[in-house]
């Protein structure tokens, strides 16, 4: 008996291969006629070509669904592990749960939806296709985000794949902590405590750490490091839906905890409401929903300790 292509997804992932970021999967079901013009295996599509199908996609499939599995558990478990995790991720948001997944390539051995595996499904089965968009799309945007946070990487540029720009850009800036820390090139150049004090990184590795931290909270990061004329410095400018959020990060090291307070005097405190109010009036001066949160990254044993003040007078 056929099943209805209404109950059939079709499933692929983006960023098996990449040194840092995440591997993003999608699932999508799509109707009989879905009206979708222009699908096609991502990679041999434009990036503006793939983000108009994209929207054609997202506004015309039976439903798609995403999962994303960070580097940090690519490293804890592996890559086809956490690939397949993202696939089962992508597969359980979808509604109407579907009857059959086609997986591009080979099949989920541990899924409760049916599924078999499709070698280059990609070029074959449109639900595949459009899978393979919307996974490509999604990862890159986040790739995007990253260049913000770590633009000496030009992860806008690359996305994370072990090009000749980022190889050389790895062994010259360190591993950051979005790269995958398991796979060989970034292993063979992660940067120690002392390399960073050297290099005076500590305080713009906190803010990265507290942006990628807002990152997980749902908030686009729009800008690091915004200079405001003589008012100084936003460390982190981040937007969600209509929040509009600036961050003070203050960092130390063990060493520095007994001569440095962490805290926000008034004079500084003054100093960054002026500077939040010449970028709002010079960005969005109808911008009304605001607020100023100071994050303190502590470097000592272990992993870094973020703590937020939020909404800081």
């Amino acid at each position: 008996m056929a099943i209805n292509p209404k109950h059939i997804a079709g499933v692929d992932e983006a960023g098996r291969g990449p040194l840092a970021g995440p591997v993003v999967a999608g699932a999508v079901i799509l109707q009989k006629d879905h009206g979708i013009v222009g699908l096609g295996d991502s990679k041999k599509l434009t990036a503006k070509r793939r983000e108009t199908v994209y929207e054609h996609i997202m506004e015309k499939a039976e439903d798609v669904g995403i999962g994303i599995v960070s580097s940090k558990e690519i490293d804890r478990t592996n890559i086809l592990a956490a690939t397949h995790k993202a696939m089962k991720m992508a597969l359980g948001k979808l509604n109407p749960k579907p009857k059959l997944a086609l997986i591009d390539g080979y099949p989920l051995k541990t899924q409760m939806i049916p599924n078999k595996g499709i070698i280059n499904g990609d070029g074959k089965i449109e639900s595949i296709m459009a899978a393979s968009i919307a996974a490509k799309v999604t990862r890159d945007k986040i790739m995007e985000q990253y260049d913000i946070i770590f633009p000496d990487y030009r992860f806008g540029k690359h996305k994370g794949y072990g090009t000749k720009l980022h190889m050389e850009l790895l062994s010259q800036e360190k591993a950051c902590p979005i790269h995958r820390k398991s796979f060989a090139p970034v292993k063979a150049n992660l940067p120690r405590m002392k390399w960073l004090k050297e290099e005076k990184r500590i305080g713009r590795l906190g803010e990265q750490l507290s942006a990628l931290s807002i990152m997980k909270e749902g908030f686009a990061i729009l800008e690091m490091n915004r200079t405001c004329g003589h008012h100084g410095e936003l460390d982190i400018v981040a937007r969600k839906n209509d929040l509009l959020l600036f961050i003070e990060v203050k960092s130390a090291t063990k060493e520095q905890m007994g001569g440095l307070s962490l805290k926000v005097d008034e004079q500084k405190k003054q100093k960054l409401h002026d500077a939040i109010h010449h970028y709002i009036q010079k960005e969005n001066p109808e911008f009304k929903d605001i607020r100023l949160d100071v994050s303190t990254v502590f470097f000592g044993k272990g992993k870094p300790k973020i703590e937020f003040f939020r909404g800081v007078e």
